[in-house]
């Protein structure tokens, strides 16, 4: 009886560190029981109650073989996330169709859905036939969903989930799509909190949780989707997302004020001066039809001759232009890393040197100290941003995954 009472009493001085220290498994930075202890500043019996409890409900493992060594130089318990845990079901639409998947704690995409779909111009439709491809794939799987997350190609207000701007999709302005997407979660039967997020935002956030974020204090976020450009800046660990989530805004940095005219009235934004379209056009190259355009921009890059002017030529047009912006958005945001996405990943890959040799020329900060610029390393880096939205009740309060009476 003794035991027990003592075990209760740490656990119960230990709840508030529930939250804490499944975020720390979930983001890889507790793999011992040890390092959990550290990280929390508990002691290691309430450190050892505490991931108890996380596996009890289903969400970690606890393996007592060693793992590496503990802070007294001895071995220590290995945690890792459930293999049979629950799963976040999360979705990303986009100018060329969507994508769904399953995805459980540390951002492990467990199944998707594969190929893409015309985007049809009522967002309900979209958003059904999303859920139900959620649906099968919950069946298949036969795991228990916490929660929905969707990633879409527009500014999310908050708080209440409109999509103020799709401008690469039909929808109209303003579409209530968190709404519309819980109403789509209830009908298909799966009565889970439905969330929405801006993609690139939520791709910013996966990145820096699991990706090559991981570690930074300022983290921005520059993208390409199918179309257009989202950028997004992380602080402490949060998206900063404005007073109404419509923060930073980074396609509508001027690189060109003779440039292409822009959705937003402007001319020479980063939106039309560096996504895959502004490739392919400033390559001489006409767009198929039937193809995704990030797909046929990577293939330019990928596939082109090296010795192939005009390829040669657009890429370097497309990395000074990109390189410009990055330049601008370092003088007013001061961020200590800089990863990129999308086709702007593979213009850094395709020569590193001229676009990180344009972000330091033209920013402030650059010539004092070097702001690194790398690659995005995670794939469907909004599909497991989405997700942690869907995980964020779960890390805020591991308890509510606990079954609740009939």
């Amino acid at each position: 009886m003794g035991t027990v009472i003592r075990t209760r009493t740490r656990l119960d001085r230990g709840r508030n560190a529930l939250g804490p220290a499944l975020e720390l498994v979930h983001t890889g930075r507790a793999p011992t029981r040890a390092v959990l202890t550290a990280e929390l500043g508990v002691t290691r019996a309430t450190a050892g109650a505490v991931a108890a409890e996380l596996q009890t409900l289903g969400l970690i493992t606890v393996d007592p073989r060693p793992g590496a060594a503990g802070s007294q130089g001895r071995p220590s318990h290995r945690l890792a996330i459930a293999p049979d845990g629950p799963v976040a079901l999360a979705a990303q639409v986009h100018a060329d169709g969507f994508r769904v998947a399953l995805v459980g704690l540390g951002g492990h995409i467990l199944a998707t859905t594969p190929g893409c779909m015309t985007v049809d111009a009522d967002p309900s439709h979209v958003l059904r036939e999303i859920v139900e491809a959620g649906a099968r794939l919950l069946a298949d799987s036969g795991r228990r969903c916490v929660g929905a997350g969707l990633a879409v190609p527009s500014a999310v207000a908050e708080p209440d989930g409109t999509a103020l701007n799709p401008l690469h999709l039909a929808w109209p302005a303003g579409a209530p799509v968190r709404d519309m997407f819980t109403r789509c979660l209830a009908d298909a039967g799966l009565p889970v909190a439905g969330f929405c997020g801006n993609d690139i935002n939520l791709a910013a956030l996966a990145e820096h949780r699991h990706g090559a974020g991981r570690g930074a204090a300022h983290l921005l976020c520059v993208a390409t989707g199918h179309r257009g450009v989202g950028g997004a800046l992380v602080l402490d660990g949060r998206l900063h997302t404005g007073s109404a989530g419509l923060a930073l805004e980074v396609g509508h940095v001027t690189v060109d004020p003779q440039g292409r005219p822009c959705h937003c009235g402007s001319r020479g934004c980063l939106d039309v001066e560096t996504d895959p379209l502004a490739l392919l056009a400033a390559a001489g190259r006409t767009p198929a039809a039937d193809g995704s355009l990030l797909a046929q921009a990577r293939d330019l890059l990928q596939a082109a001759p090296a010795n192939d002017p005009t390829v040669l030529a657009a890429t370097h047009t497309l990395i000074d232009r990109l390189g410009l912006g990055l330049a601008g958005l370092v003088n007013i945001l001061n961020p200590d890393r800089i990863i990129l996405g999308g086709l702007h990943r593979w213009l850094l890959d395709a020569d590193p040197e001229r676009l990180r040799g344009t972000v330091e020329r033209h920013s402030l900060w650059g010539r004092s100290g070097s702001v690194p610029v790398l690659p995005c390393t995670l794939d469907h880096n909004s599909l497991v941003g989405a997700a942690e939205l869907a995980w964020q009740p779960v890390l805020d309060d591991p308890l509510v995954t606990q079954p609740q009476p009939a």
